[in-house]
């Protein structure tokens, strides 16, 4: 069981390399690729997409556009299993152009199932703006709401 696992916590990261590279290459067909036919989608300023084809369209406008010439950080923080056929992934994750910035200013969960033909997919991804003075301040005023990690 231990080597399966293993197995399937690369097989997830080489989806989340895989997804970085396609934005790395402005690729939308390659980006959208590894979302499940009905995936969701929702950007850190709320937008909700919809559907692989809904992904790709939106990325290749964004790509031309808004996201030209930039690259993709990601780390992921933990990957939970939930049985043999999902999971999730909490990390962190930003756009950029030049230099690979030290601090991810999004939080980002993906939730991955293996499909029927062994791969695994994302079938949905959240991204969360961070607001790092908000979160130090409350941190500050409420200590107990500060999460274990950060302790």
């Amino acid at each position: 069981m231990q080597g399966q696992q293993e197995q399937d916590v690369a097989a997830v990261r080489a989806v989340v390399d895989d997804l970085i590279a396609a934005w790395g290459r402005h690729d939308a067909e390659a980006y959208g690729a590894l979302f499940t036919q009905d995936a969701t989608y929702t950007t850190y300023v709320g937008t909700f997409y919809q559907g692989r084809r809904d992904i790709v369209e939106s990325h290749r406008a964004l790509f031309a556009k808004f996201l030209k010439d930039t690259q993709l950080a990601d780390e992921i923080l933990d990957i939970c299993f939930y049985g043999p056929e999902v999971a999730v992934v909490n990390g962190r994750g930003d756009t950029y152009k030049g230099r690979r910035p030290r601090k991810l200013g999004k939080v980002q969960t993906y939730t991955l199932i293996r499909e029927n033909d062994g791969r695994w997919r994302i079938a949905a991804f959240h991204n969360t703006q961070r607001k790092p003075l908000m979160e130090a301040m409350s941190y500050k005023f409420a200590p107990g709401i500060v999460p274990a990690a950060d302790r």
